[in-house]
């Protein structure tokens, strides 16, 4: 069920719609309106009902709470009706209030209201003729004061008393030569509720009867209230025997067969021979006989009998029958989520590392509603169904997440634990032909929605695609993915839905055509939106310019880092451009960090962003002549290079920058040209293997995270463009 939740005030009058400015002096505004409808116990209509409006601007206020008389905490809904043509459809309500919601029970939406008639109810389920209609005149009113004329006639067939027999037809009539006749109503009974008259109505129950019928103008006039009075008689029958009848009980049940805080009983009748005429019910063995018109819901904790019965149009009556049952409170809902463990088991080596494989174990507790699953994420992927122990045999660190919700929806706090896989032998990897764990299915840059699963051959769906292969056509790329969705589809990875899902990704994707063969996708593109997927660590800030670049703070002090936490790389080629935005005579000093692990999982390290520095690469970027010996395009720590090669740009002006890594292979390139080239075979200058270092020799980790230095407020450098393709 839709909810209208906005809660602002109405427009003044003379106010401008769109901003604050005046309205055009020429244009015809409408007052200020509040519209309220209120609903209390009753299920058969509103309490307070407003019935007509200026066109123009309001405010709809729809209160169903305690204090406009709600005990029994039963939902109700203010709905526009936009399915009738007959009425007005250009204006979207459905409000759903409750005593017991976050609000009160007290909503507020802001509509704008055209001339003609609107027609509202409500749409709960056994809820009686909760509706009414709403009239809307031009703002103003016109000159026209002069309510409509209204006349009704009564025909069908009459016996000698003048009563009609078997039904009487009323037909209503309503003319107004001022402005029109905009509603015509009619109420059946003392009591009964006001409903749009649209053709001749057919009363056939058998009895005194009254209809009251107005009409309303479109200056809003309405007619005063005239009614006609009749009887209608059953005709000439040997029909001697009474309806049929019966009654159901509804709703939710415990395991003793009791209602959970409502019962709802319908009543049927049938009779072959003059008709049912009515049907009534009555709560307990001493309540009064009440006319049933629709489902009766019972609220009131204990024990209950319904009494019901029925007349036919002959006068026979059926004789009472009861249906009896217990409402009970619900029982205390659950609150608690599962507590949740995990072991992971494997042989280890000196340093602690597992070898070829860890086994992670999960488990989860409920003492209340019971376990419904178990879910882990394995090196910031998708959450995935746990069914099995997990077995990991990626060399390199790794952190699984875990938890696990209740059969009422709680859900444990995700808890994580970490682990390195080294290299030993026995069972490989698996051989997949990307990396690429991200939460969803991506082609190219086409999100896809489905989930990013794991395979039977251990990679993810992302990497069976290879979307960032340079595909010579986009019948060939389209065909592989085909290929590749067929077995996912055979194996119960994906369904049919999500076939057909990654199959449009894949053609609207252009992967393939002329001019997108490149393979980069884009990891900041100068939007917010792509800032918001990178976080800070450690001092310094980065704040987005208008040239869709970041620059570093000139406040926030301290050295920090900008990092990608979406997803690790291995092999790979990654573009940005930089510039030295340094004040005065200084140089920036900046980086890009490549292959580092988690930063979050080191508590050994005081600052997250040292976890890049001891455990991944720094690619430099300093073009200042004197100082550090490490200059643009160094490996810090582990090989300088000077300021020649490619040359320094003048301050201020943008480089184009390429970090290309391929196994333990960097190579670093400057606005096109090689600047350096180095292979991580060990020899650190400083920054010595520390533990959870995949070895001792000085190599860094095979795969990782990237991101980008702030070193100060004077070290002052702007990034933009960055992008990357695994190779």
């Amino acid at each position: 069920m839709v909810l209208g939740l906005t809660s602002t005030a109405a427009y003044g009058s003379g106010g401008d719609r769109s901003g604050g400015q005046p309205a055009d002096a020429n244009e015809k505004v409408a007052a200020a309106q509040v519209l309220t409808w209120t609903a209390g116990d009753p299920i058969d209509h509103y309490l307070t009902a407003p019935t007509t409006a200026e066109a123009g601007p309001a405010t709809l206020v729809f209160e169903n709470s305690e204090a406009t008389g709600n005990t029994l905490g039963m939902p109700h809904t203010l709905t526009f009706d936009t399915s009738d043509s007959a009425y007005n459809n250009d204006v979207q309500v459905n409000i759903l209030a409750n005593p017991g919601d976050s609000n009160g029970g007290k909503y507020s939406v802001e509509v704008n209201l055209t001339p003609g008639t609107y027609r509202y109810h409500c749409v709960i389920p056994g809820h009686g003729q909760m509706s009414g209609t709403l009239t809307v005149t031009e703002a103003g009113g016109g000159d026209d004061t002069t309510a409509p004329e209204t006349s009704a006639e009564v025909t069908g067939q009459k016996n000698a008393d003048g009563a009609y027999v078997g039904s009487a037809t009323v037909t209503v009539s309503a003319t107004d030569e001022g402005s029109g006749v905009a509603t015509t109503e009619y109420a059946i009974g003392a009591d009964g509720e006001w409903q749009p008259y649209t053709t001749p109505v057919v009363i056939d129950q058998v009895g005194e009867h009254t209809v009251r019928y107005r009409a309303t103008d479109k200056a809003g006039n309405v007619a005063q209230e005239k009614s006609v009075a009749f009887t209608v008689v059953a005709p000439s029958s040997d029909d001697t025997t009474p309806p049929e009848t019966s009654a159901t009980v509804s709703g939710e049940q415990d395991g003793d067969g009791d209602y959970l805080s409502m019962a709802t009983v319908t009543i049927t009748a049938s009779d072959t021979g003059s008709g049912v005429n009515t049907i009534e019910y009555a709560l307990g063995a001493d309540g009064a006989w009440q006319p049933y018109t629709a489902p009766v819901m019972v609220h009131e904790l204990g024990a209950h009998t319904v009494r019901y019965r029925a007349t036919d149009k002959a006068g026979n009556m059926a004789p009472a029958k009861t249906v009896s049952f217990t409402v009970v409170a619900p029982p205390v809902k659950d609150t608690t989520p599962p507590v949740t463990g995990v072991t992971v088991t494997g042989d280890k080596n000196s340093n602690g590392a597992f070898i070829t494989s860890a086994k992670v174990t999960l488990t989860a507790t409920d003492s209340e509603s019971g376990v419904d699953r178990i879910e882990y994420s394995l090196d910031s992927g998708p959450y995935l169904a746990y069914t099995a122990p997990v077995i990991v045999d990626r060399v390199g660190y790794h952190a699984l997440s875990y938890r696990a919700t209740d059969k009422a929806g709680n859900t444990a706090q995700a808890k994580q634990v970490s682990f390195t896989i080294a290299q030993s032998g026995g069972v490989p990897a698996p051989n997949c032909p990307e990396f690429d764990e991200r939460l969803t299915v991506f082609v190219g840059t086409v999100d896809t929605g489905v989930p990013n699963r794991l395979t039977r051959n251990r990679c993810t769906i992302n990497e069976l695609i290879e979307d960032e292969k340079e595909w010579t056509s986009q019948a060939l790329f389209l065909k592989h993915v085909g290929s590749v969705l067929d077995k996912l589809l055979f194996d119960n990875v994906i369904d049919e839905r999500e076939f057909d899902k990654i199959t449009k990704a894949a053609t609207d994707s252009k992967i393939g055509t002329p001019g997108q063969t490149e393979g980069y996708r884009d990891l900041f593109d100068g939007t917010a939106p792509s800032l918001a997927k990178w976080e800070q660590v450690g001092g310094g800030a980065f704040a987005l310019s208008d040239d869709g670049a970041i620059t570093s703070s000139t406040t926030v002090d301290g050295m920090g880092m900008l990092w990608f936490p979406q997803r690790k790389y291995g092999d790979f080629s990654l573009k940005l451009q930089f510039r030295d935005d340094a004040p005065g005579n200084g140089n920036a000093n900046g980086g890009v960090f490549v292959r580092f692990p988690y930063v979050h999982d080191h508590p050994e390290e005081s600052r997250p962003e040292w976890v890049a520095i001891n455990y991944g690469h720094e690619i430099q970027i300093l073009d200042k002549p004197d100082g550090d010996l490490y200059k643009t395009g160094s490996v810090y720590g582990f090989d300088r290079v000077g300021l020649g090669g490619a040359g320094v740009t003048p301050k201020g002006t943008w480089n184009d920058y390429e970090i290309r890594v391929v196994g333990q292979h960097y190579e670093i390139l400057r606005n096109g040209v090689l600047i350096n080239e180095f292979d991580n075979v060990g020899g650190q200058e400083f920054y010595p293997a520390r533990a959870g270092d995949p070895g001792t020799d000085g190599r860094r980790y095979a795969t990782g995270y990237v991101g980008l230095q702030v070193h100060g407020v004077t070290d002052v450098i702007s990034y933009r463009n960055v992008r990357i393709k695994e190779l």
